[in-house]
């Protein structure tokens, strides 16, 4: 069983990503720090890396769990990504481990950060001054209930300040937020 070095290589990966981040972002908030290390090490990115090593070929499975396809199952994979850092750190420290960290998961993090949450960032941008109200509101939706357009405005202290529209409420609110951010952004760099 992998499971201890599983336990370790967990641990391991969270603090190099997060030393990581920690130096290259020295201005965000650590809202935004959580945010972007959990997208760096969910199981998602673990099982991509799994995949490019071919790590599934090499696990050693139960009779039960080869014939369930447990070679390929995501987790599994993710799952002997934090074992071999575990073992690659025990084995030579957390130098190497780091090199394989940065190599595997690291130089991907430009790529997972451009995927924003709106919504979040722009919670954040108005909450540096206190008593900021932002709210969301349905302004109406249009087509048939296959292929529905929402249409949502945000408000920021009842001032509308962006509108989005997208397939799923969610999908409108964060266009809506990234209207928001665009507009009080373009805002605070004209005056």
């Amino acid at each position: 069983s992998n499971e201890r070095l599983e336990f370790l290589g967990d641990s391991v990966l969270g603090f190099v990503t997060a030393e990581y981040l920690f130096a290259r972002h020295p201005d965000l908030p650590e809202g935004d720090l959580t945010r972007i290390r959990a997208a760096l090490v969910c199981e998602q990115s673990l099982h991509e890396v799994a995949q490019k090593l071919n790590l599934g070929s090499y696990l050693k499975l139960g009779k039960g769990e080869e014939a369930g396809g447990g070679r390929k199952r995501p987790s599994i994979q993710a799952d002997a990504v934090e074992a071999v850092l575990a073992a690659v750190y025990l084995d030579g420290g957390i130098g190497s481990a780091r090199k394989l960290i940065q190599k595997f998961i690291l130089d991907r993090e430009a790529e997972k950060s451009a995927s924003r949450d709106y919504k979040t960032a722009l919670q954040e941008l108005v909450q540096r001054e206190s008593g900021q109200v932002l709210s969301y509101r349905l302004t109406g939706e249009s087509g048939p209930d296959h292929a529905k357009v929402f249409r949502v405005e945000v408000d920021l202290n009842g001032t509308p300040a962006g509108k989005g529209e997208g397939r799923s409420k969610k999908e409108a609110e964060q266009s809506a937020a990234k209207a928001a951010i665009a507009h009080l952004t373009g805002a605070a760099a004209d005056g």
